[in-house]
């Protein structure tokens, strides 16, 4: 049975943590292959509201074995306190939680150095998350970081951690002005950490192909968007790894043939946090109305989210380079009630229009949105479980979204518990 990737189409925020968790009913394996705590996925279900960052959303379902995988950069002292607030709200974990021993891990001084960093840069700080992602994924491909696997083996740990924090201290004093931090305190949070996460250590990928071998199914979960990729999105004001499906064949360790579906979530308009080009956005009454609308507000930092009309140049763009099998539009609930809802369909830059996304930063800070302009609806679609319920005017929008991506629209989310949803075609 082949695995089926589940992506962020847009900017992050998209809803896959539901979409996953809506899934996962089928799912045997769930697997995170990029992307650390900087994320966020909510889930609504009959067990709770909870907000997960690094264990994978189909840790509600008991039959699913949750995975992060090699590409992930993992957070120890984060993810013992999710795992801890899991297991207090009932959620079994043990055994069903699987790290990847060749994932790496993210240092109280990639921490200390992310927030210099941000901080020295000031008006010009891409809008980093503060969480460590971004120095954790430098380590990694300059060849200094530490991956999970070092954890249990202390003895071997230790030089290496001082050569690591060396070089970190030095940034930390000579660059930016902080305090160095002291190798015994480090590492001993290290053996506090390698005491409480070594069950959860092992051959992720090896399991995986194990179980893509007895046909099982295999959901890989996206973080962040595509236009967040460190090579495809909005440079500089982008992620620090590969959210987009390359990332999901490396990150787990998956040749790209037992990938067999990719499906695209999409939002019913756009969120951006953070900085970066956003021709779409909507600064005044109708950016606030659907903002507190739909509560967009960041589940890992709590920032207010950027929000605009959606944006049919970057969601072709983003079908295009991850080939998308299916889509899933969330959030079309909260168009509810609007006279009219626009669509961007191309951009005007210096008198000229444009159809596609310009790869310069100059270019799209300075683009004009061209929009098409549909009539709302009345009728509520939130909680709607069948196309038929849906208005004329929020069909005919749907439909002019398939169209514009360029790929059929399977599911739509009505709302944010698990089964406010409509499913036009099965996509496992």
């Amino acid at each position: 049975m082949p695995a089926y990737a589940i992506l962020g189409a847009q900017w992050g925020d998209e809803g896959k943590g539901k979409i996953v968790d809506f899934l996962s009913e089928k799912a045997d394996v769930v697997a995170r292959f990029a992307g650390g705590n900087n994320a966020g996925h909510t889930v609504i279900n009959d067990q709770g509201h909870f907000s997960l960052h690094q264990v994978p959303s189909g840790i509600f379902w008991p039959q699913t074995l949750s995975v992060m995988g090699s590409g992930v950069v993992v957070d120890p002292p984060s993810l013992l306190e999710e795992i801890s607030s899991l297991k207090s709200r009932g959620i079994d974990v043990e055994g069903r939680l699987l790290i990847s021993e060749r994932a790496h891990l993210i240092m109280p001084y990639h921490i200390e150095l992310d927030q210099l960093s941000e901080s020295a840069k000031g008006d010009n700080a891409i809008g980093t998350t503060g969480r460590g992602i971004g120095p954790a994924y430098a380590d990694k491909a300059s060849r200094n970081g530490l991956r999970v696997s070092e954890l249990l083996d202390l003895d071997a740990l230790k030089p290496r951690l001082k050569e690591t924090l060396d070089n970190a201290n030095a940034f930390i004093t000579k660059v930016y002005g902080g305090e160095a931090m002291e190798l015994e305190a480090v590492f001993n949070k290290c053996a506090e950490w390698s005491l409480s996460l070594s069950p959860y250590i092992g051959a992720a990928e090896e399991i995986l192909h194990e179980r893509l071998s007895d046909n099982q199914i295999v959901v890989l979960e996206g973080a962040q968007g595509a236009l967040l990729d460190l090579d495809h999105g909005t440079y500089p004001f982008v992620t620090s790894s590969n959210p987009t499906i390359g990332g999901a064949s490396v990150g787990l360790g998956l040749h790209p043939t037992q990938i067999a579906g990719v499906i695209g979530v999409f939002k019913a308009y756009c969120t951006r946090v953070g900085g970066g080009p956003f021709p779409t956005e909507l600064t005044g009454d109708t950016g606030d109305r659907i903002r507190d609308l739909a509560q967009e507000f960041g589940t890992t930092t709590g920032r207010p989210r950027r929000v605009g009309w959606f944006d049919a140049i970057m969601a072709n763009y983003s079908s295009k380079i991850n080939g998308y099998s299916s889509v899933v539009l969330t959030r079309l609930d909260v168009l509810d009630g609007f006279d009219s809802i626009k669509i961007c369909v191309g951009y005007e830059f210096e008198g000229k229009r444009i159809n596609r996304l310009p790869g310069g930063q100059g270019f799209l800070q300075h683009c004009k949105p061209i929009y098409e302009e549909y009539p709302g609806w009345d009728k509520p679609t939130a909680g709607a479980t069948s196309f038929r319920e849906l208005p004329k005017q929020a069909v005919d929008y749907v439909m002019r979204l398939e169209n514009l991506i360029g790929c059929p629209v399977d599911v739509i989310s009505t709302g944010p518990k698990r089964h406010e949803a409509i499913t036009r075609r099965s996509i496992l």
